[in-house]
Order: C-alpha cells, then sequence, then structure tokens
C-alpha cells in the first residue's frame, strides 16, 4: 500500500477513510439506545450510502487510470516516433559512410593499379 519513500497513494487513503468512517458510523449507531428496528434501519442506510461512496470512488480512480493509461499511450507513441526517426538517420548515415569507403577504396585500389602499371612500364 506504502510506496518506497514511506508516503501513501491517494486512493489507498481514500479507501482508509471511507472504512475507517463506515467503522465508526457502525459503532456509533450499535452503542446508541435504540430499539432493534430502528439500529436495523440505520445500519441498512448506512450501508447503502457507503456503497454509493464506494461506486463513486471506485468511478474516480477508473477515470483517473483511464486519463493516465491515454497519456502513457500518448508518450509511448511520441517516443516511438523519435525512434524510429533516430533508426533512419542512422540507417541514412551508414549508407553514406558506406559509399564513401567503397568509393575511397576504389580510388585507392586505382592508384595501386597505377603504380604497379608504372612499374611495369619501367620495367
Amino acid at each position: 500500500m506504502s510506496n518506497s519513500e514511506g508516503r501513501y497513494s491517494a486512493g489507498c487513503v481514500a479507501i482508509a477513510f471511507l472504512l475507517g468512517g463506515a467503522v465508526g458510523a457502525g459503532l456509533a449507531t450499535l452503542l446508541t439506545p435504540k430499539t432493534g428496528p430502528e439500529v436495523r434501519s440505520r445500519i441498512r442506510e448506512q450501508a447503502y450510502a457507503a456503497r454509493g461512496e464506494a461506486y463513486r470512488v471506485a468511478d474516480d480512480v477508473r477515470e483517473k487510470a483511464d486519463a493516465l493509461l491515454d497519456k502513457s499511450k500518448d508518450l509511448i507513441e511520441q517516443k516511438k516516433a523519435v525512434l524510429e526517426s533516430a533508426y533512419e538517420a542512422g540507417k541514412e548515415a551508414m549508407e553514406r559512410e558506406k559509399e564513401r569507403l567503397v568509393a575511397r577504396m576504389k580510388h585507392e585500389k586505382g592508384e595501386e593499379g597505377e603504380e604497379t602499371s608504372s612499374e611495369k612500364k619501367e620495367a
């Protein structure tokens, strides 16, 4: 329920608050001097109220989770686009470097060919 820093999330605090309120209300209802039917009626009312509050909190948590999921998907799409463009740039740079090296090798091979042909002419 707690994270590594010792703090509790808002959802945990809200649930603990609701449970504490429900337990306190139940005890208060049971300890008051009322008749059995009055107590049962009051407990039933509080149970319905607690259930309604639990549904409300669950809906809030669901909405926040959906919003976080959407935000995460957007962030992933952005990072994916950045990575794809970096990949393409790296691929293009590799092709340019490959062409440069091939041209250099051809140039060096051509110079060696000229040296060997000129050596043959001298001999």
